[in-house]
């Protein structure tokens, strides 16, 4: 099956769309204008450079460089996690919270998807490695925010009910745990979503790139299947862990609630 290349022509076509709804945007007073601008800008910018960037290293596959490049993607996933917060931790914890979740659950995800499941040799393979950690960050990065912004949303506007826990008798853990497990529902309600429309309502992004690029649609199911659901265990258990440090860290060292290590945008 040929491939049909597509032109810069073709990609402006489709980014007049976006240009399009900024100014219904612009029209309808909503203020989004000049975010659906920067939008195209730094998606066309960012996909071209690591494009330039993954030709390079899937000539070399040099360790070193792969994990480089990891550690990069790693450090600003987890600045756009805490940049989300409306009410974010105070000093290193606002980053420390994002890369110690994010960090063990996508690349433990990652490095099993790699090396009990797909198997490439070697292992770290750019070909397979980015991409596959790539999903998991973006996807994972999506379920902490919304998981932590719930959780330090609820317990500023919770406080007093908190506090009454604490002088029932209630330790930190308990007292918090209602607003733990709402967060951790919410971060996983949309992989949950997409999960359950794959294939009736929608056809996932990566099933229909590769269909487009050729590959036979029975084989693109099932990396797609993979793929979602490596996503779905990443999500869940980055967003366990960082919901379980942002609450522990909501108290200190004697259970008292201490929502000054929290500040607002």
């Amino acid at each position: 099956m040929n491939v049909i290349q597509l032109s810069i022509w073709d990609l402006s076509l489709a980014a007049l769309l976006v240009l399009i709804l900024a100014g219904i945007s612009f029209v309808l007073n909503l203020k989004l204008e000049k975010r659906l601008l920067l939008a195209i800008i730094r998606s066309t910018l960012q996909l071209s450079l690591i494009g330039l960037i993954l030709k390079y290293l899937f000539k070399l596959a040099n360790p070193l460089l792969i994990a480089s490049l990891a550690m990069i993607m790693l450090l600003v996933a987890s600045y756009e996690v805490m940049a989300r917060q409306q009410r974010r931790f105070v000093g290193i914890w606002g980053l420390g919270i994002s890369v110690l979740s994010m960090g063990l659950s996508s690349f433990t995800v990652t490095l099993i998807a790699l090396t009990i499941i797909i198997q490439p040799t070697p292992w770290y393979t750019p070909q397979y490695l980015i991409p596959l950690l790539g999903m998991l960050l973006g996807n994972t990065m999506n379920g902490i925010a919304i998981s932590l912004e719930n959780l330090t949303q609820r317990a500023w506007h919770e406080r007093t009910q908190i506090e009454a826990r604490l002088m029932l008798g209630q330790d930190w853990n308990e007292a918090i745990s209602h607003l733990r497990n709402d967060a951790l529902r919410a971060g996983l309600i949309p992989i949950i979503n997409a999960m359950m429309v794959a294939g009736i309502v929608s056809l996932p992004g990566m099933m229909t790139g590769q269909i487009l690029s050729g590959t036979p649609p029975m084989e693109a199911i099932k990396y797609q299947l993979l793929i979602m659901f490596l996503i779905a265990s990443g999500t869940g258990f980055g967003a366990y862990a960082a919901v379980w440090l942002g609450s522990r860290h909501l108290f200190d060292a004697r259970e008292r609630l201490r929502l000054d290590r929290l500040r607002s945008k």
